[in-house]
């Protein structure tokens, strides 16, 4: 027999895994799908935009959470560079040579920075459309299940 509840366990366990594919690609595309994200004030050498280590992007892991699928990460600056704002970064005490060549020392203190939206997780236009195709399919496979069922 046809179970609702296995329906909706599928549609949820569907939607976590493709989700999850597409907001892994977004690291690829280097941009929240089709929206690209903003530039590095400076070019470094070090990795890709958002990927210097990769840390950010193994640590977020979708799961089945009531209704719907809940997207979180291990990492404590993964909120911050998907949803932008300001933060502090602390800054070593270190020594300076001035422009006369006298060597000075700087104190530890922090630093106040302002970072740039760059999305790789969230509801948009294109995660909706992910969702449709998901909910359509399963449904579409139910009513032909459901339909064999009747034939018999």
């Amino acid at each position: 027999m046809l179970d609702p509840n296995k329906l909706k366990a599928d549609i949820l366990e569907d939607m976590r895994v493709e989700l999850s594919d597409e907001f892994d690609r977004n690291f690829e595309r280097k941009g929240f799908f089709s929206d690209k994200w903003k530039p590095r004030a400076h070019d470094y050498p070090r990795g890709s935009l958002l990927m210097v280590t990769g840390a950010m992007r193994r640590s977020t892991q979708g799961e089945v959470s009531g209704n719907g699928v809940r997207f979180t990460s291990s990492e404590p600056y993964t909120s911050l560079h998907n949803e932008g704002g300001t933060g502090f970064k602390q800054v070593k005490a270190h020594t300076r040579r001035s422009k006369k060549g006298k060597i000075y020392t700087v104190r530890a203190h922090q630093r106040r920075f302002n970072m740039p939206q760059r999305q790789f997780i969230g509801d948009g236009p294109d995660t909706q459309r992910i969702i449709r195709t998901v909910i359509d399919d399963n449904l579409k496979q139910f009513n032909l299940s459901l339909t064999q069922l009747l034939r018999k």
